[in-house]
C-alpha cells in the first residue's frame, strides 16, 4: 500500500476506524446507555459512508436556472443519498429516544443498566418462578 492509495482514500479509512469503534462498543461494554451511544457511533459512520459515495468531484448542487436553459456541461451532484441520510438520522434520533425511554423503565423497575446485574436478575426470577411452579404442583417436578 503506497501513501498515495492511504491518503486518497483517507475517509474510507475514517469510515472503518468509526464503524469498529462503535461495534467495540455495543459488544464490549455491559452499560445499556454506552451501548446506545455506540449504536449511534456505527450509525453516523454509515451516513458519513454513504454520503461520501455520493459526492461527485467537481459537481454543483442540482438546481435549476429559472428560465430552464441547462448548460449540458455542468455536471451535478445526486441529491439522493443526502435526502436518505436526512431521514436515516430522523429515525436514529426516534430509535436512540425509544432505547433511552426503554433503559430509564429497566432502570426504575430493575435499579441497574448494567447488562450483567440484568442477567443475573433474570436468572433469579426464573428461578424463583420454578420454585413457585413446583410449589404449585405439590413439589412434583415436572419430570416425575
Amino acid at each position: 500500500m503506497t501513501s498515495e492509495f492511504f491518503f486518497g482514500h483517507l475517509n474510507y479509512w475514517l469510515f472503518i476506524i468509526l464503524m469498529m469503534t462503535g461495534l467495540y462498543i455495543v459488544v464490549a461494554k455491559g452499560n445499556l446507555v454506552k451501548k446506545i451511544v455506540g449504536l449511534n457511533i456505527f450509525q453516523t459512520s454509515v451516513f458519513m459512508f454513504y454520503i461520501s459515495i455520493g459526492n461527485v468531484t467537481g459537481g454543483t448542487a442540482p438546481i435549476f436556472p429559472l428560465d430552464m436553459k441547462i448548460d449540458p456541461d455542468v455536471i451535478y451532484s445526486n441529491p439522493l443519498p443526502h435526502v436518505l441520510i436526512l431521514t436515516a438520522i430522523v429515525v436514529g434520533v426516534a430509535t436512540t429516544a425509544l432505547g433511552l425511554a426503554l433503559i430509564v423503565r429497566i432502570r426504575e423497575e430493575f435499579g441497574t443498566i448494567e447488562e450483567d446485574a440484568l442477567l443475573e436478575l433474570e436468572h433469579e426470577i426464573a428461578r424463583k418462578v420454578s420454585d413457585q411452579h413446583g410449589e404449585a404442583m405439590g413439589g412434583r417436578h415436572s419430570g416425575d
